[in-house]
């Protein structure tokens, strides 16, 4: 890890055990970004009492029509999260489409570049409506 230690450690989450009882070791470097991502689109603002406004708002739109507009409104949402709660990270892009083989799910795709390190990589995100 003393090449990414800039990258930051954390807790995994959600948290586990392993077989001799004791916390299961924590992602560092990439895993960690993966999963800070993938927390911040999972909170809803208001779901977390000492950080109210954390969390990317998802939810709100879960009752949604799953067509353009709906891709266009969890596109903005995605990205003003990620800005607002991933400063490791610059979002390159962010693609919401219909999943073709189930109706009700939107596909979020998140490119990205680590800052630090200028490297690439894509997240995929179901998210699902109704």
């Amino acid at each position: 890890m003393a090449g990414t230690d800039f990258l930051g450690l954390g807790w995994d989450f959600p948290i586990g055990v392993d077989k001799s009882g004791r916390i299961e070791p924590t992602p560092d470097g990439d895993a960690s970004i993966r999963q800070s991502i993938w927390m911040i689109l999972s909170t809803s603002p208001g779901e977390r009492v000492m950080r109210p406004d954390f969390g990317c708002g998802l939810r709100d739109l879960v009752f949604g029509v799953n067509n353009a507009a709906m891709a266009t409104a969890v596109t903005r949402a995605v990205r003003e999260a990620l800005a607002t709660w991933e400063p490791r990270i610059d979002v390159l892009d962010v693609y919401a489409a219909r999943d073709p083989t189930r109706p009700n799910v939107l596909v979020i795709e998140i490119n990205y570049q680590v800052s630090a390190t200028n490297s690439r990589f894509n997240l995929v995100y179901p998210f699902f409506l109704e």
